[in-house]
């Protein structure tokens, strides 16, 4: 070891670490697990802002929450560092550059989206979305499925959602209770591991190392849980009572508060309930739209539940929040961006203390192992309906095979595939390359913009 690296380095001021913060919003691509191992790179790494044994202790915590991991992580770390104010910064910096580009993408959609060229790229984008989500659930699904009571459980999850079409939370509960009990009657069944498990990795002396000991403001204590959950509870009943006057505006702000309290597993976990509540019971936007929303998140950086940042835009302007549709957007883009988010700043400032308290690593609960499993075909269900959208874009409920097989989005699809599981190629990359075909048919065959 260097003897740069036998000491700590120097003490890093808030300024300094917002900068970083927002850098990482800037950058965060390739879904969790790329902006997880980005941080790790970071932070662990190069800056040794924290120990490799702690961070991986957050990264545990962070996987059984309820909202997006990374973000939280990044909250965590900002947390730990600077208290209260470093996590704000730290969260807000992480999605406020995706929160702004997929509001100004989403006003460039709904006033360019029919023009040749908008469309031509979004003809081959939408089969890249049908790879991600088929990978998605094969990685899952590989990491997760380890027996066939949760290969059972995943099964009737898909049947349920498909066949029946019963909603997301009724499923999340099913599996959790299934995985409650199984875990008493065979264990052994729902034993997944203790997630990222520990690593004995040393990149020398961290700001935040191994025995430095917890910060006063990271200490737990009975009073500081109860004054945290008043803040947050204020917090919330206030922004409710802002809206309360725009109805479409209060929907969303309740919608998206339970969704936050819903993406146990992923975004992909949760984009069926954001898909059932925003396309077919509150009308916000269309089945279309939505795969064009995911495939916008996907191509951004920032977590890809901003996707709700897409959601919220585009059902300011269906539902005419304010004459006019800019500020009608831009409404309800920041409800359902604050809504989702504002819970994942609730999880790490109340939960954070409790955690720091004891250190001991997190093992997943049966409850979690049972809904974990169900995930995989609730996002094999988001697939298959993308999949439907894609190669046969006239079918309807009615008619679901209405209208030509679409041969050149389905090639599309399985070359994205094999792409992402073959060769492992970065997610944003697969979205440009499988737009080009898309554009060059639509130029080709419609005669160009």
């Amino acid at each position: 070891m260097t003897e740069e690296k036998s000491v700590p380095p120097a003490t890093v001021t808030l300024a300094d670490a917002a900068k970083y913060w927002l850098k990482l919003g800037f950058i965060s691509f390739g879904g969790p697990a790329g902006q997880i191992s980005m941080m790790h790179q970071e932070l662990v790494e190069k800056r040794r802002w924290i120990s490799e044994h702690r961070y991986l202790h957050a990264v545990n915590y962070c996987m059984l929450l309820p909202g997006p991991e990374a973000t939280q992580l990044a909250i965590y770390i900002a947390w730990l560092m600077h208290g209260v104010r470093g996590a704000i910064v730290a969260g807000v910096s992480f999605f406020l550059p995706a929160f702004v580009l997929l509001s100004l993408l989403a006003g460039i959609y709904l006033a360019f989206g029919d023009m040749s060229l908008v469309q031509g790229i979004f003809y081959g984008i939408k089969p890249a979305v049908v790879a991600i989500v088929l990978f998605a659930a094969w990685r899952i699904g590989s990491r997760v499925l380890k027996n066939e009571v949760l290969w059972s459980m995943a099964v009737l999850a898909f049947i349920g959602i498909f066949f029946f079409n019963i909603g997301f939370p009724w499923i999340v509960l099913a599996a959790a209770m299934l995985g409650a009990v199984g875990g008493k009657l065979a264990p052994e069944k729902f034993n997944s591991g203790g997630g990222h498990g520990s690593s004995s990795k040393s990149y020398g002396p961290a700001i935040i190392d191994d025995d430095t000991p917890t910060p006063v403001h990271a200490l737990f204590s009975w009073r500081k849980l109860i004054l945290t959950l008043i803040i947050f509870v204020l917090i919330w009943l206030t922004a409710f009572y802002l809206i309360s006057g725009q109805p479409v505006l209060a929907e969303m702000g309740n919608f998206f508060t339970k969704a936050a309290f819903l993406t146990i597993g992923g975004a992909y976990a949760v984009l069926p309930y954001v898909y059932q509540g925003g396309v077919e019971y509150y009308g916000w936007l269309t089945g279309p739209q939505m795969m064009d929303g995911l495939a916008l998140g996907e191509a951004t950086p920032g977590p890809l539940i901003m996707v709700v940042t897409w959601v919220g835009y585009l059902g300011g302007v269906a539902k005419s929040v304010f004459d006019n549709p800019i500020l009608g957007g831009i409404a309800g883009a920041s409800v359902a961006t604050f809504f989702t988010f504002l819970p994942s700043f609730l999880f790490i400032l109340a939960g954070g203390p409790l955690l720091e308290a004891t250190r001991n690593e997190l093992k997943f609960t049966a409850p979690l192992t049972g809904i974990t499993a169900a995930v995989v075909g609730v996002i094999l269900n988001l697939a298959v309906f993308f999949a439907w959208h894609t190669f046969w874009p006239q079918g309807t409920a009615a008619i679901p095979f209405n209208g030509a097989f679409q041969i050149l989005p389905f090639i599309i699809t399985i070359v994205a595939f094999i792409a992402l599981w073959k060769y492992k190629l970065d997610i944003m990359k697969v979205i440009v390359a499988c737009a080009m075909p898309g554009l060059l048919w639509t130029i080709v065959m419609k005669g160009g913009v």
